[in-house]
């Protein structure tokens, strides 16, 4: 069929919607037209129709009808540079008698401009965007698979300013009519989130990010285009069954088509560059309050999201408890799903807070004591929310949280009474008690997790009253295994109270307590790495020069003897290796197996660089003594190994360091370390210095 009559053809279609209209037909249709129709006028009008049509507009499916048009530009304006390309190169095939070139034998910049002046007041800004939309990714990707288009960038550029300005004056007009939420503003989200890496950054600079940011946030989070304002999870709970004593969920229920409808979106499916959108237009609105606005929006929707999930019938199940209650569907083929699409929110919610906190580290007003305080609080708020889907992933998984969190906690820490206020918003309802719901677990580990790192900015009794009070059940239910990261969390929580400078008078009130504690779980609930640290952390609060040194001068003695005891009685089998050790065994250097023992003697070397010299005096040869207990020879070499390191790595001070050399050099301390085990003339004692007897090996010296 001749081009014009298929262009009428075409053009009555158009003008009518119809529920067998095949749409996939006609803009296939239309597509090959615009590469084979050579009048101007023909490529405006084609153009006009296809941003009006009533086919395609009176009943859009959503943003995936932009998307199909903006398919139809990218597609055509394709192949009309390659072949211009083709020609310029002499490939192109010649053409049969009749046959019309492609692009309509029109040039390059005529044929653009001819598409671009389809796109007029007859149609709504923001269709405007699908055609010069379509048209720059087409020429960028074009670009990328390294096509030489030096002689169309003159082309190029002014497509890039049209873009810009059409972008505006649509994000003007969406205002204007307040469809910011609707089609217009989903629209322009989406011709942006694809054609946004083609714009060169002058003309980026161009966009008015203060009308582009609302409307990216209400199309992300609050639109049935994006996560819908959390409420998805609203109908799922209807369809969880309960067989056999197992929770399940079906993929043929409705829920979990509509979550994979949501995932199918194609906002959603290409989260990742729209978030970093999002995080570029925050760092360049104009209005730093525009920034305060959608950090009132984050933390609604995370709050939303967190209440949904409380009532469903799965956030009833501990993460630990998960394969012994629920389903096989549920465990291998929806939940998967699930966590899939909390994780995309929770990723473009990291990546949107990271471009706040790198806005407000320049920017004056955000900065200010008035505003940083409140912007950190919420963004912390916003993470406590998420943190049910982010404990799944651990906080430290991804860079972009563990920024966002830290640097969210440093601002806050300069400003006490609103650290202190914002943690007693966020801290457990009923102090003293383990709540029986696995969510408000999880929300007491976020506090716990969070409050150890105020522990130097807050008062004492805010230390003893919110802190320890938090921190105290979890210690005490220390041997219940599914509980191991909040029983580790509080340990850190009352480790950091009790090194505050603050905290003298806690300590004494707590300190029984917390070692009764630290004993009672080693090494069956908290692995040996943690035990050294935890036991070496009570060394350095209790030990000269701390404040509670002098109120307590017999504390480091007192700890030393209760280890000491219990190393010599301790077991000597390899403990079970921990997450740590298993994950570093297939490494260049894995660590030992080591028994209690072992570990318990490394905890006694551990504390000698914090002891008066008069103690560690004594304590030097009872850590050698020790030493020469354990049978294992590898884990004994291991010890050893330590023993030297911490006499020479410079771990001591100056003092403690010349009590070291004395005891090693003249007092028998490398006999003790190095042949205390050994039986004949080698140990017999001698002056340092004096020969061996004849017929005796000699050692090498360290």
């Amino acid at each position: 069929m001749p081009a014009d009559r298929l262009l009428s053809t075409l053009l009555r279609s158009l003008q009518t919607y119809t529920d067998q209209q095949d749409t996939p037909r006609i803009l296939g249709t239309t597509s090959s037209l615009f590469t084979t129709l050579g009048n101007p006028h023909n490529l405006s009008l084609l153009t006009l129709h296809l941003l009006t049509a009533p086919a395609l507009w009176d009943r859009p499916d959503g943003v995936r009808t932009p998307l199909r048009v903006l398919s139809v530009f990218h597609t055509a304006v394709t192949a009309v540079i390659n072949h211009h390309n083709d020609v310029r190169h002499h490939r192109a095939p010649e053409l049969l008698p009749g046959q019309t070139p492609i692009g309509g034998g029109l040039s390059l910049d005529d044929w653009v401009r001819a598409v671009v002046a389809g796109a007029d007041e007859r149609s709504q800004r923001w269709k405007h965007l699908i055609a010069l939309g379509g048209l720059l990714i087409g020429i960028g990707n074009l670009e990328e698979q390294g096509m030489d288009l030096y002689w169309a960038s003159g082309m190029r550029r002014r497509v890039e300013a049209a873009l810009v300005r059409a972008t505006n004056l649509a994000l003007a007009e969406t205002r204007e009519r307040s469809e910011a939420d609707g089609l217009g503003g989903q629209t322009i989200t989406l011709v942006l989130n694809h054609a946004f890496g083609c714009l060169t950054p002058a003309e980026r600079a161009q966009l008015n990010y203060d009308l582009l940011l609302p409307v990216l946030i209400g199309t992300t989070y609050y639109s049935n285009e994006g996560f819908q304002s959390a409420y998805f999870l609203g109908g799922l709970g209807l369809d969880i069954t309960q067989r056999g004593g197992k929770l399940d969920w079906s993929p043929r229920s409705t829920s979990f088509r509509q979550v994979e409808a949501i995932m199918a979106r194609p906002l959603v499916s290409s989260m990742g560059p729209l978030s970093r959108l999002i995080a570029h237009a925050v760092e360049n609105v104009r209005d730093p309050w525009l920034i305060q606005t959608m950090m009132d929006d984050l933390a609604s929707f995370a709050r939303a999201l967190t209440t949904q999930w409380r009532q469903i019938a799965f956030s009833e199940v501990d993460p630990a408890e998960e394969l012994a209650r629920l389903g096989q569907e549920a465990l291998e083929k929806t939940l998967p799903q699930l966590w899939k699409l909390l994780k995309a929110a929770l990723f473009a919610t990291t990546v949107i807070l990271r471009g706040v906190f790198s806005r407000m580290l320049g920017d004056s007003t955000l900065a200010s004591d008035a505003v940083a305080p409140v912007l950190t609080s919420q963004a912390l708020h916003t993470l406590r929310h998420l943190y049910f889907i982010t404990s799944r992933l651990g906080p430290a998984s991804f860079s972009q949280h563990t920024f966002v969190y830290l640097t969210a906690i440093d601002i806050l820490s300069a400003y006490p009474m609103h650290a202190g206020k914002f943690l007693k918003s966020i801290a457990p309802s009923q102090l003293g008690q383990i709540p029986r719901h696995p969510l408000d677990r999880i929300l007491d580990l976020y506090f716990l997790n969070t409050a150890e790192h105020f522990s130097l900015v807050l008062s004492p009794a805010t230390n003893e009253d919110l802190l320890v009070a938090s921190a105290v059940p979890y210690l005490a239910a220390g041997g219940n295994h599914d509980m191991l990261p909040i029983f580790e969390a509080a340990h850190s929580v009352m480790l950091a109270v009790l090194s505050a400078p603050q905290s003298a008078d806690i300590t004494v009130k707590h300190l029984p307590f917390y070692i009764d504690a630290l004993f009672s779980v080693f090494p069956h609930n908290l692995s040996p790495r943690q035990f050294r640290l935890a036991f070496k952390t009570l060394m350095r609060v209790t030990a000269p020069p701390s404040v509670l040194s002098a109120s307590q001068p017999d504390l480091p003695a007192t700890l030393l003897e209760i280890v000491f005891d219990r190393a010599i009685h301790a077991p000597t089998q390899p403990l079970s290796p921990d997450e740590t050790t298993l994950a570093l065994q297939g490494s260049d250097a894995p660590p030992p197996p080591l028994s209690e023992q072992a570990v318990l003697t490394l905890t006694l070397l551990d504390a000698l660089p914090f002891l008066p010299i008069p103690l560690m005096e004594e304590w030097l040869p009872l850590c050698a003594d020790l030493l020469n207990q354990i049978d294992d020879d590898m884990m004994r070499e291991t010890v050893k190994a330590r023993f030297w390191e911490i006499l020479v790595s410079g771990e001591m001070d100056p003092e403690r360091s010349g009590c070291a050399v004395a005891w090693w050099g003249t007092h028998g301390g490398r006999e003790m370390v190095l042949f205390g085990r050994d039986d004949g003339p080698e140990n017999l004692k001698m002056m340092s210095g004096a020969l061996p007897p004849e017929g005796t090996p000699r050692e090498s010296k360290l």
